[in-house]
């Protein structure tokens, strides 16, 4: 049962319309040992059978908690049209030999999830990378403060070279789980340590900080459930 999933796992992190942007998610744990293979294993697949329309991405769960240990997340991203696409075309020779020779390279399989993308704010243009990740899973009073509060939040106060998408999660939730998801992408890892306020001085940083003070007092209330940062190891 550790790796069922990925037998249906690898059929499936942005688009400028984030809310018709849809994303499935699987998990899993890599021996170090491993590591290199899988992500070749990976790369040597969707480099010839990249889904239409849909971004892949293989993450390095870097650093996390003791309840969320599985070392890499493997992600799929499109519009529902397209990811689900990937669903309904069924598997093929060479998608099952990919699915059994990764198999022997996890270890065990963690969750799964899907779920939608509700707002993306930062330079997606095709050449702007932003591999080290930040994300955190947060419990939600009132999703329609918040969404509105965050919304006019980073729409005026991100600085340059930092992108912020936040979302939802519709499958693979735990019961009392977390609302919303919000990750902030980082160029380097010296800004992801930092964070977005390092970016800033003078009166941009003023101004930021007062309008996060805002936010906070004004989103309806949001607890921080689960944190961490991921790195990407390959994009597709």
């Amino acid at each position: 049962m550790k790796k069922v999933f990925l037998l249906f796992a690898v059929l499936l992190a942005c688009t400028v319309n984030a809310q018709d942007t849809y994303f499935t998610m699987y998990s899993f744990t890599v021996e170090p040992q491993e590591v290199t293979t899988v992500r070749q294993l990976v790369d040597d697949y969707y480099s010839k059978n990249k889904p239409e329309g849909v971004f892949v991405r293989l993450f390095e769960n870097h650093f996390h908690d003791a309840g969320n240990s599985a070392t890499h997340s493997l992600v799929f991203t499109g519009s529902v049209d397209d990811v689900s696409k990937m669903y309904d075309g069924g598997s093929n020779d060479s998608f099952a030999l990919f699915l059994t020779r990764l198999n022997q390279h996890i270890k065990e399989g963690g969750g799964a999830m899907m779920g939608q993308h509700l707002a993306l704010y930062g330079d997606t243009s095709n050449n702007q990378r932003y591999p080290f990740q930040r994300y955190f899973l947060l419990e939600v009073n009132d999703t329609q403060a918040f969404d509105a509060g965050y919304k006019n939040f980073h729409s005026k106060n991100n600085p340059p070279g930092v992108l912020v998408n936040m979302g939802n999660i519709l499958s693979g939730n735990a019961p009392n789980g977390p609302d919303r998801w919000v990750i902030i992408g980082f160029k380097s890892m010296k800004a992801a340590m930092a964070g977005p306020n390092s970016l800033l001085s003078g009166a941009a940083l003023t101004a930021r900080e007062k309008a996060w003070n805002e936010f906070m007092a004004n989103n309806g209330g949001a607890q921080v459930q689960r944190s961490g940062m991921r790195i990407l190891m390959g994009a597709w």
